[in-house]
């Protein structure tokens, strides 16, 4: 049984410029007295190509956890645009919000993001070069994320195992299937289609944040 569970995550800021700092407000129950802190990090996914192109924008330890329901504001700084290749700075991308103990990962969320020029553009010629950063802006798509548990010990044992409550694809991490689906798929009014999430998350998900 996991001892930390994330009750509600919600992108604050949303839809905001590139250059503005990503903020979630995050609400989790702790059920038992835990003896370490939890480690919380944010990835930005740089390139569905290649995954050096991945970026670590924070990493906190929270701690000591009381317990009953915690809730914090994790704040990362924009990704480093020096850092991504120049054809995958606009389009479709994810960001990751995960959560360890002892080292052992046992949540990650996955949001779509979508970078757009805001200013209209040549689709034949492209945007302009370089890139004026200052007028691209960042959406994410809160109300649909990917969520993916996995079952771990609490104590000082091994993992209880390696299976996650997310659906599974062989050979692919969470964030390698979101970029399969990104590739196939785009941001508009009707937001992206065909994801999917367990239902207890789904419920835990929709739920206000709790004072």
């Amino acid at each position: 049984m996991a001892l930390v569970n994330v009750v509600n995550m919600m992108v604050v800021d949303n839809p905001a410029s590139f250059l503005s700092p990503f903020s979630f407000e995050i609400t989790f129950e702790c059920l038992q007295e835990l003896s370490d802190d939890l480690e919380w990090k944010v990835l930005y996914v740089g390139s569905a190509e290649d995954t050096k192109y991945d970026q670590v924008l924070d990493e906190i330890l929270v701690g000591p956890i009381p317990v009953g329901i915690n809730k914090f504001v994790l704040t990362a700084d924009p990704p480093d645009i020096a850092q991504i290749p120049e054809g995958d700075v606009l389009g479709v991308t994810v960001v990751l919000v995960t959560c360890s103990y002892r080292d052992r990962e046992f949540v990650r969320v996955g949001y779509y993001v979508n970078n757009e020029y805001s200013e209209p553009y040549n689709e034949e010629a492209g945007p302009p070069k370089p890139l004026d950063m200052n007028k691209v802006t960042r959406y994410v798509l809160a109300e649909k994320p990917r969520v993916t548990r996995f079952p771990i010990s609490w104590g000082d044992g091994k993992d209880e195992t390696a299976n996650t409550t997310d659906e599974a694809q062989p050979g692919l991490t969470v964030e390698g299937r979101m970029m399969e689906e990104a590739k196939v798929m785009s941001i508009g009014k009707g937001g992206v289609e065909d994801l999917m999430m367990d239902d207890a998350m789904r419920g835990s998900m929709a739920t206000p944040a709790l004072e």
